[in-house]
Order: structure tokens, then C-alpha cells, then sequence
């Protein structure tokens, strides 16, 4: 019965987030704990934004598996990028990102898939040292599709109250479409940074996704909702504690719809200073949510490890749940990974950039 009741409860769960979404339009994006190392995800602007030639991005989050044991919400991201010399000191690079989200038993998935490009316009010092500034300006144009597994799901008519059984056999008297239909998408983003020594920056940025409020329907009636314009600030850096040690602070603040989501911590970096650098980095970080219906949340903090490795950054992270999610979850929240390969570039592509 405790099993049965746990399906019940957990397929109504994935349905009113579903139906919540297609009626209400107040979905949220997915979002990665470990924001920087998902940058074209995060901003436009930061396609190109690395010491190499090229770079390839891979992402994978695993959430609410303490509470939907044999379906958790998963997201995975991955992207590619290359930059080419424009004139004497600027920058042109391009690239491809693409998402898909799972989320819950009706298998409710989230396809995305964007071109981007910007340019980085050097504004003071020399590429290779000390005093370099870049502002960068990005876009990215593409689509996405949703789908839903109605096959998982039942509704109140296909309940039976005199057997307390589902008849997954009987009407449902609901008219959802397997697919949405593909929608196109827009993003934008601006960054500046500086780059001062090897181990000292800043960098500050904006973002804008969603700009053209795609729509997005299951239903025949033409009915549909809006995915909510999302916008975005982050700040961070890198400052030296002695020759091998630094920090790496960072922010980013995210609004969508009626919810703002907050994230800031900090990496400890220790590299060996070895011709064949490795280093490593640990942190921690708070996620604060404020909602305009429930409030202020902390729903939980997040332990970060990162390995780099010559060209490879590999980097792991587990939320805890907080507050109010302690008990329900156990305090299990998120986990993620992270893997980065950075090619090395020819002199006359390269360029100073800051460590995310």
C-alpha cells in the first residue's frame, strides 16, 4: 500500500507540474549549482571566453532522487566553441549549446538547442599579460520542443474509489498531445572583464533568455502559455592568497516569472605552479530563493570539488536541502558533474581570459 501510495502521490505530483506549466506559463528554466561551468548556458556572452583555441562543456544534474526514487529530474548540457581573430585585438566566436530536462514519472522532457556568437572587443592592455579588459556581446538564436508520456499518467476518472485502484484502461476524458509544437528562442548577454595577473581578475555580466516569450501547448484547442522571459547578473573573480592559493568568489542572481534565485559561494583554487600545472578547488555555496507567494527560502547549501588537470576541468557538486526540505528529502538534494576540455590555441588566437 506504502508502495502504491508513493506512485500516487508522485505521479499527481508530475502531473501538476505539467498541467501547471501549460495553463500558468510560470515554469523555471533548469538551472546548474555549478553556474560556471556551464557558461553558455548562463550567458551569451561568455561563448569564446577561454584560453584556448576551443572548448567543449558537458553537464549532468540529478535532483529529488530521495523523493522519486526510480524517476529523479535530470538534466543534461553540453556545448561547443571555437574563437577566431577579427582585426588586431578583437575576437569573433561561435558555438552550439543544447538541453534536454526529464522530470518525474510522465517522462515530461525539455529538448533546447541554440547557435550562439559574440564578439570581444578589447578595450585596454595587451592579450597575453597584465591589464587586459574585454567587453563581450553575445546572442543566440534557436528552439526547443517539450514532450509528455501520457501513458504514465492518470487522472480522477480513472480512479476507482470502492477498490482504491487505478484502471489505467478507462477514459481519461483529457486531450493532451504527446509533442508541443517547436518554438523558436532568443537569448542575449553582455560581459566585461579584467584580467590583471595569472591568478587576479574580475568579471561582471547580464543576460536575457527567453526574450520572444515562446509559447508552448499539449492541447489541440490552441491553448498555451508562455515560457517566461528569464534574466540573469553574475560577478565574480579570482584574488591571490599566496603563490599557490586563491580564491575564485562569484554571485549570480535569476529572475523568472515570479520567482528570483540567488547563488554565491566561493572555490578555494591550490595549484602546484608546476610546468604541468595541476590544481584543485573546493568551495562552498548558498542558494537563496525568494518567491513572490511563499517568500524568502534557503533551500540549501552546495559543496563543490573541482579537479583541473592541463586541459580537462572535471568538477562535482551535492546540494544538501535546508529548512524546510530537511526532513521530507533527508537533506538529499542535487548532485552534479561537470567536465571541461579546453584546446590550446596558436599564438596569434590567444588571449587572456578569467578562471570561472
Amino acid at each position: 500500500m506504502k508502495k502504491n501510495l508513493h506512485h500516487i502521490l508522485s505521479t499527481l505530483g508530475c502531473l501538476v507540474c505539467v498541467l501547471f506549466f501549460v495553463n500558468e506559463a510560470q515554469a523555471q528554466d533548469p538551472q546548474f549549482s555549478q553556474f560556471y561551468a556551464a557558461p553558455t548556458q548562463t550567458n551569451p556572452a561568455l561563448t569564446g571566453v577561454f584560453d584556448g583555441r576551443f572548448r567543449v562543456n558537458m553537464n549532468y544534474r540529478e535532483q529529488w532522487a530521495s523523493i522519486i526514487n526510480d524517476a529523479p529530474f535530470r538534466t543534461v548540457s553540453g556545448s561547443f566553441e571555437m574563437r577566431h581573430n577579427v582585426g588586431r585585438n578583437d575576437f569573433l566566436s561561435y558555438g552550439v549549446t543544447v538541453l534536454r530536462d526529464e522530470a518525474g514519472d510522465s517522462d515530461y522532457t525539455r529538448s533546447q538547442g541554440v547557435l550562439g556568437v559574440s564578439y570581444m572587443k578589447q578595450l585596454s592592455g595587451g592579450r597575453y599579460g597584465g591589464g587586459t579588459q574585454f567587453l563581450v556581446a553575445g546572442a543566440q538564436v534557436g528552439g526547443g520542443q517539450h514532450a509528455i508520456e501520457g501513458d504514465n499518467l492518470w487522472f480522477s476518472s480513472q480512479y476507482d474509489i470502492g477498490s482504491e485502484t487505478i484502471d489505467f484502461g478507462a477514459p481519461s476524458g483529457e486531450m493532451l498531445n504527446s509533442m508541443s509544437d517547436f518554438y523558436l528562442d532568443f537569448n542575449a548577454g553582455l560581459m566585461w572583464y579584467a584580467v590583471f595577473d595569472d591568478n587576479m581578475s574580475i568579471y561582471a555580466g547580464g543576460a536575457l533568455h527567453h526574450i520572444n516569450a515562446p509559447k508552448v501547448s499539449f492541447f489541440d484547442s490552441g491553448d498555451a502559455g508562455e515560457i517566461n522571459m528569464k534574466w540573469s547578473g553574475q560577478i565574480g573573480g579570482e584574488l591571490p592568497l599566496t603563490r599557490e592559493l586563491s580564491i575564485l568568489p562569484a554571485a549570480i542572481v535569476i529572475g523568472q516569472g515570479p520567482s528570483m534565485n540567488t547563488i554565491f559561494g566561493t572555490n578555494f583554487r591550490y595549484t602546484n605552479r608546476d610546468w604541468r600545472e595541476v590544481a584543485i578547488r573546493a568551495g562552498l555555496w548558498g542558494n537563496l530563493v525568494n518567491n513572490l507567494d511563499s517568500g524568502l527560502s534557503f533551500p540549501s547549501m552546495i559543496y563543490t570539488a573541482v579537479l583541473e588537470m592541463g586541459r580537462w576541468n572535471v568538477g562535482l557538486s551535492y546540494d544538501v536541502n535546508a529548512g524546510s526540505l530537511t526532513a521530507p528529502t533527508n537533506s538529499r538534494g542535487a548532485f552534479e558533474i561537470s567536465a571541461s576540455y579546453v584546446h590550446p590555441a596558436q599564438r596569434k588566437l590567444k588571449v587572456k581570459c578569467p578562471k570561472l
